[in-house]
């Protein structure tokens, strides 16, 4: 399908969403929100596609919400909006818990890794976004920045669970109280991101790791993995433990497995199917 605020492409099979207001620094909107949401059910749903990369177009990867969509709220104007009532639901296991079902909160459901490949400012709702991929990855040139407490809002949708469990809780409230500019490098110290690229090699980069994810790693490992990780933040060890076992005798049932092993043996390139 078209789209007017992202572009999507799909090769090597990964598929790239690209937040497309480049004059705006991609600032986000809803019309952008519901694309954004529908190119990832796309995603999800073609089997062509193993992994996901969210970036944006020229110097930013999202500088916040609109400040157009923020002089309306100012105004008086309802914040809620299209967006929040117009999106399809991502395809999702029937396990999947009800708290990453939210207009931001729902990458967790896509059943394919989310890698933000962050080439500029990130800041405000873009750094909430970026949160809620399953990694990130920086050009040396991105800068982060919380920014609400210096517009007068809060902790908005969900950081104030997501960042501390990144980055611990005394560097979380830094973030969030100063809103101060991060670099890249100390983005990577406090472990906001996995890596940094030369600015002129983030894409090729994380494309490097997205293929070696898409041609070497069993699509149904990745998938279960994903699940098992983020629902372990609400499990003890002995629940996290117990999913662990139940998924570990079905993936002894499953192709993958049976190829995982083959091709180990016969030393050769693995062929999964996801199955």
């Amino acid at each position: 399908m078209g789209y007017a605020e992202i572009l999507y492409e799909v090769d090597d099979r990964i598929a790239t969403v690209t937040l497309n207001r480049p004059d705006k620094l991609n600032a986000w909107t809803e019309v952008m929100g519901r694309e954004v949401r529908q190119a990832m059910h796309e995603a999800a749903r073609d089997p062509d596609v193993r992994v996901i990369v969210l970036t944006g177009a020229g110097r930013g990867f999202c500088a916040g919400a609109d400040m157009g969509l923020l002089s309306g709220i100012a105004d008086g104007r309802s914040p809620r909006g299209a967006e929040e009532v117009a999106y399809p639901s991502p395809p999702a296991e029937d396990t999947v818990r009800a708290d990453f079902r939210g207009p931001y909160a729902y990458f967790p459901l896509i059943p394919k890794p989310v890698i933000a490949a962050l080439n500029g400012a990130t800041a405000g709702l873009g750094f909430v976004i970026a949160l809620y991929c399953d990694l990130r990855m920086a050009s040396a040139a991105a800068v982060f920045t919380t920014a609400f407490a210096r517009r007068g809002l809060v902790a908005e949708h969900g950081i104030s669970w997501t960042l501390p469990r990144l980055i611990g809780l005394p560097n979380a409230l830094d973030l969030m109280l100063s809103a101060r500019k991060v670099s890249a490098e100390e983005a990577l110290r406090m472990g906001l991101v996995s890596q940094v690229f030369p600015s002129d090699g983030l894409m090729a980069g994380v494309r490097t790791y997205a293929r070696e994810l898409a041609e070497l790693v069993s699509p149904r490992s990745m998938r279960v993995m994903k699940r098992q990780l983020w629902e372990a933040q609400f499990q003890t060890l002995a629940e996290a433990t117990a999913v662990a076992d139940r998924e570990m005798l079905e993936s002894f049932t499953s192709e993958d497995f049976k190829e995982g092993v083959a091709h180990f043996v016969e030393k050769r390139a693995p062929a999964f199917t996801g199955r």
